[in-house]
């Protein structure tokens, strides 16, 4: 089983200048793989605080990923604070400078330059259609924080995180939390393995609870899902996925 963490870099998140959606597209892309992302955090774009917490990530989860601060401008610190948190220098990389210039209209100039600036060793995937590769430091994938370069880039090497992927029932149920959560609890003591969520609905007028029964094993998910099914009040599903 896969661990993974998010490491979300940037003032304007911190802010509320602009919403971060990266962490929920990941979230979900990481589950459909069977990774466990067991950690989203947001930090300002400082290069000490880059370099700790992504040091700690690394060597607390198997994957990382970064999110935000590798453009062109003076804000733009995520390439130094990985570099930092690993001892390592920043360099040019010619590989992205001549996709800079096959991808370019005009001349590459100083500002893009740096967008070439990496840790020195860093690995570099090539994301086809885009100059901008992916770049990993030891278990740390640095990506943007623009929302559809960062769901592209991932998707363009989604395969190296593939795991044993998790398998999802849900149950609509009209009754109240309260008035099932007897029936839920005993269900996780058969069944200690499964992952419950029970989530309450005010505004749904056809059910009052969603029930989600998540396991990476589908015949032990299929087994809790006829059981909670069967003790449920009769009347009480509204409907089953």
């Amino acid at each position: 089983m896969s661990t993974a963490a998010l490491l979300v870099i940037g003032n304007e998140i911190l802010s509320g200048k602009v919403r971060d959606t990266n962490s929920a597209y990941l979230s979900v892309e990481l589950r459909k793989l069977g990774v466990d992302l067991e950690r989203i955090l947001t930090i300002p774009d400082v290069v000490d605080t880059i370099a700790y917490e992504t040091r700690q990530m690394s060597e607390r989860y198997d994957f990382v990923f970064t999110s935000g601060g590798i453009g062109p401008t003076h804000d733009d610190l995520t390439m130094d604070g990985v570099a930092k948190a690993f001892g390592l220098e920043i360099v040019l990389n010619q590989s992205m400078v001549d996709r800079m210039v096959r991808y370019s209209k005009g001349p590459v100039n100083d500002a893009m330059k740096k967008m070439a600036m990496i840790p020195e060793g860093a690995e570099v995937l090539d994301v086809g259609g885009l100059w901008f590769p992916v770049v990993v430091v030891e278990n740390v994938h640095i990506f943007p924080g623009i929302p559809e370069l960062f769901e592209k880039k991932f998707d363009s090497i989604r395969d190296r995180f593939a795991g044993i992927p998790f398998h999802l029932r849900k149950i609509y149920v009209r009754e109240q939390e309260s008035d099932i959560a007897d029936t839920l609890n005993l269900l996780l003591k058969e069944f200690p393995q499964l992952m419950l969520g029970s989530y309450p609905r005010i505004n749904e007028q056809d059910y009052r609870v969603l029930l989600t029964l998540e396991s990476r094993d589908p015949e032990y998910l299929k087994r809790a899902t006829e059981t909670l099914i069967a003790r449920l009040p009769e009347g009480a599903i509204h409907r089953v996925e």
